[in-house]
C-alpha cells in the first residue's frame, strides 16, 4: 500500500494558497458570476449522437432559417449532450452556453454541379457569439404570426367569391332507362 504524502507548499498553486489565507482571515471572496445564455429549441433540431476523432461524444443541432421561404440547408453546430437538458414538458430542450464565449457554425452551400448533375457541397464555418446564436436559434419567436396565416373567415369569404365567379357548369340530362327497353 502507497504511503500518503503531505503536500509540499511547493506543489500547491499560488493563488490556491492566496485564497486559503483569505479565507484564513475572514475575507470573503470575490466570485465573478458568469454570465450565461439559455437556449431553448424543439427536440427536432437535435441530431443522433456519435464520436468523434478524438472520442468525445458529441451532438449536432440544426439552426432553422429564419426566412421561412429560405430554402438553403439548415446551418448547424456541435456540442455535448450532456449540455441538452430536456424541458419539464418533454417537447422542448433547452442549453445554457457562456455569454461571452463564441460557438463555430457552419453552413452547407453548393460550390458546383457536375455534368453528371451531381452537386458538389461544402461547409461555410464561422465563428458566432452565444448571444447571436440565441438569436438565431430562436428566430422564430420574432416572427409575425398573424401576418403568416391570415385569418380562416377572410380566407373562406375569398373562396366564396372565387366560387360565385366562375361560370355553372351545366349538368347531362340524366338518362334512367339507358341501354334497357320495355
Amino acid at each position: 500500500m502507497a504511503e500518503e504524502k503531505e503536500l509540499m507548499s511547493a506543489d500547491i498553486p499560488d493563488w490556491v494558497r492566496d485564497a486559503e489565507e483569505a479565507i484564513a482571515r475572514g475575507e470573503v471572496l470575490d466570485v465573478p458570476e458568469a454570465k450565461e445564455v439559455t437556449i431553448k429549441f424543439g427536440k427536432g433540431l437535435v441530431g443522433n449522437p456519435f464520436t468523434s476523432k478524438s472520442g468525445k461524444e458529441l451532438v449536432e443541432v440544426k439552426i432553422p432559417n429564419a426566412d421561412p421561404a429560405d430554402k438553403t440547408p439548415w446551418a448547424s453546430f456541435v456540442i455535448s449532450p450532456k449540455m441538452i437538458h430536456d424541458n419539464k414538458f418533454g417537447k422542448g430542450v433547452w442549453m445554457k452556453l457562456p455569454e461571452d464565449q463564441i460557438t463555430r457554425v457552419s453552413k452547407p452551400f453548393i460550390v458546383t454541379t457536375g455534368p453528371d448533375g451531381q452537386r458538389r457541397w461544402d461547409r461555410n464555418v464561422r465563428d458566432v457569439p452565444n448571444t447571436e446564436l440565441k438569436a438565431m436559434m430562436e428566430a422564430y419567436k420574432t416572427r409575425d404570426r398573424a401576418g403568416d396565416r391570415g385569418s380562416v373567415r377572410d380566407s373562406l369569404q375569398e373562396k366564396k367569391e372565387e366560387v360565385a365567379r366562375q361560370p355553372e357548369k351545366t349538368k347531362p340530362p340524366h338518362a334512367r332507362s339507358k341501354g334497357v327497353e320495355k
